[in-house]
């Protein structure tokens, strides 16, 4: 499948700093060679005894293979991490008992390569639901290879390994102080389609130096999560395969943090939801054949969880996702999908804005109405639409993209 680059694409990949303690390796496993592509497509992570980590996955009551057992080895290790194993191609979900078959091989290799507890090796796979591999051990063996050559991570080539209809590679870094220690974080992320708010949508790794216990780790994840994976859309859809973790080698030499009041947890909080929420973006930006970025903030809610209910409404409506992507400044597909929501709203509250352009308000058209000036946001690549339903606190924005012809071709394409 040859992908058109998104607009949006960064001309280059950021450069990531080195993350103490984290070691890394690719390799091609073949799952593209059927397409007549050479590529890597498996990741290994490897991480020194102490790390710690914590996870957010999917709702999907048809979780992947992988994602069950990632829940069940965060439990059963409490939170302590060695290894992450990532492949691409295949997304070892809905494959019954080979696909527990699959996670127990590359499982069984991991603990042997790194001599690892079980319990503290992740796995996590994306791509094709419902193939189940052709051996058991089609990821496992190579594992040794790959663990064989571990050293300090290539984010570039990490980024890349774990792709499927993404047209560029992600990655974000942020840095900050604990008690005035130096603390590096590193994260990439994929995802371009199949993404809705509903937990996060595709996968993100994100690696740091800081020493965090796991039980604030993931309180701090999860506050995170919230405002950036779980606020962005590009179809509505929730993947079976979804995971959002982090991994904390402590070897930063900056103090454990083990209470979340800690005031030196602070300036991580800052730093981990910058970079989530910069991660999340990208991959709104390389969604399906997106050609605009899209915001959608919704204020005056009884409650910010209507305003997130209204504001995903908005934004996973074809009508005003198809409408954006011709640039029409078709606002009644907004009132239209406020409306659906079911939730109570009075017209005569509702306030609707394209950009700076006034285009609805007290249950009509805006007097000032000016057809051009909206159809002028609406060209732009990038466009917010701003919506105030009534004189609440509750408030929340979410971001996706537009709906243009490239996504079906894309999707009508992707096993092919």
């Amino acid at each position: 499948m040859n992908l058109k680059p998104s607009p949006f694409a960064p001309s280059q990949f950021p450069d990531l700093p080195a993350v103490k303690g984290v070691q890394a390796a690719t390799a091609s496993r073949g799952f593209y060679a059927g397409r007549g592509l050479e590529r890597d497509d498996v990741f290994l992570f490897a991480f020194p005894e102490g790390t710690s980590c914590a996870g957010v996955f999917t709702r999907s009551s048809t979780a992947s293979a992988d994602v069950l057992w990632c829940r069940e080895a965060l439990e059963a290790g409490h939170g302590a991490a060695r290894g992450l194993v990532v492949n691409s191609g295949n997304s070892n979900a809905f494959t019954g008992p080979k696909g527990s078959e699959k996670n127990d091989h590359t499982l069984a290799a991991m603990v042997q390569a790194l001599s690892s507890p079980k319990e503290q090796c992740f796995l996590a796979a994306t791509g094709v639901i419902g193939e189940p591999l052709p051996d058991p051990n089609y990821v496992g063996s190579i594992v040794p290879d790959m663990a064989a050559r571990l050293a300090a991570p290539d984010w570039l080539a990490c980024a890349k390994a774990f792709m499927t209809t993404d047209t560029y590679p992600k990655g974000g870094a942020e840095s900050c102080e604990i008690d005035g220690m130096p603390v590096q974080l590193a994260g990439i992320a994929k995802g371009s389609g199949m993404i809705a708010p509903n937990m996060a949508t595709m996968l993100a790794y994100i690696f740091t130096d800081a020493a965090i216990a796991s039980p604030v780790l993931d309180q701090v994840l999860r506050e995170a999560v919230n405002n950036s994976f779980n606020a962005i859309t590009v179809d509505s859809d929730t993947s079976t395969s979804d995971t959002v973790m982090v991994f904390a080698t402590g070897a930063s030499g900056a103090p454990m943090i083990t209470d979340r009041t800690d005031e030196r947890l602070i300036p991580f909080i800052a730093a981990l939801s910058d970079l989530c929420l910069n991660l999340a973006l990208q991959i709104v930006k390389d969604g399906e054949g997106a050609s605009k970025f899209v915001t959608i903030r919704v204020e005056g809610a009884s409650h910010r969880d209507v305003a997130r209910q209204l504001a995903s409404d908005v934004a996973n409506s074809p009508l005003v996702k198809t409408a954006l992507a011709a640039g029409d400044a078709n606002w009644g597909r907004v009132i239209m999908a406020l409306g659906k929501s079911g939730l109570p709203l009075d017209q005569t509250d509702l306030t609707v804005w394209f950009g700076d352009v006034l285009v609805a308000e007290r249950g009509g058209r805006a007097e000032s109405y000016d057809e051009a000036a909206a159809s002028a946001v609406c060209a732009q690549p990038e466009i917010e639409i701003r919506i105030r339903v009534g004189v609440g606190a509750g408030y929340a924005t979410i971001y996706t993209c537009d709906l243009t012809h490239a996504y079906v071709d894309i999707n009508g394409a992707y096993r092919t």
